[in-house]
């Protein structure tokens, strides 16, 4: 018999938790394998050309997309079938990946002008690289950007290359819209507090997601001590 109570809360919010982890994941993997393997962009990551930024990108959004369907598996296999082993491997992976998140969270806080320069040299390379082949992948990555920090292009409402994966905003706030390389720079120099403020937003959520593991973990034990104990009738 299954736990309930407070532990069949936990499996519930866990399995959700799960669920977007996965939906995430695979997403990245997708977009990042994408970009690997489009026959427009496999060229970068075999020559020296300004695309170290672009290489790196692609790497993270792999390896990254691919730990999280991972933890989202052992995670999905722990809570449903009360297996304390895969829990115990999805709360160690969980814990790994809310300590890089704060990890990150203070690098981008501390290193703000950097950071900002790899970014704006990515989206250039990604930009150059569309402006060029029109590949789907890249235009699926300048989407996410352009609607991430709500920009466009190199030249704002002037632009010309890339104003199909451009914020849908009409005319009047298409000619608000800024040029992506300066909004990049003005938000991680006047806004690096919040930025790190949303890394350590998201590993208090996986904090969340490991006391839901322990709460559920106890309940589990306490479940299978109640029934292994012998019943005096």
């Amino acid at each position: 018999m299954g736990v309930d109570g407070c532990g069949q809360m936990c499996k519930c919010i866990l399995i959700l938790f799960n669920a977007i982890f996965a939906i995430v994941g695979f997403a990245m993997v997708g977009l990042g394998l994408g970009l690997r393997l489009s026959s427009e962009t496999r060229g970068l990551f075999d020559i020296e050309l300004k695309t170290q930024e672009f290489v790196i990108f692609v790497v993270v959004l792999i390896v990254l997309g691919s730990l999280m369907l991972i933890i989202s598996i052992f995670g999905f296999h722990g809570a449903c079938n009360e297996n304390l082993s895969s829990l115990r491997i999805f709360a160690i992976l969980l814990a790994i990946m809310a300590g890089l998140e704060i990890g990150t969270g203070v690098l981008v806080f501390m290193r703000s002008k950097e950071v900002s320069e790899h970014i704006i040299n990515l989206y250039a390379s990604v930009y150059a690289q569309f402006a060029n082949t029109h590949d789907p992948s890249l235009a699926t990555t300048l989407r996410i950007i352009h609607e991430m920090f709500d920009c466009c292009g190199v030249g704002g409402l002037l632009e010309p290359l890339v104003r199909e994966t451009c914020p849908k905003k009409g005319f009047l706030g298409t000619l608000t819209t800024s040029a992506c390389p300066t909004v990049i720079l003005n938000l991680f120099q006047d806004k690096a507090p919040l930025i790190m403020g949303f890394f350590l937003t998201t590993a208090a959520l996986m904090v969340i997601g490991l006391t839901c593991y322990s709460l559920l973990v106890k309940a589990i034990k306490q479940n299978r001590q109640a029934y292994s104990a012998p019943h005096i009738f």
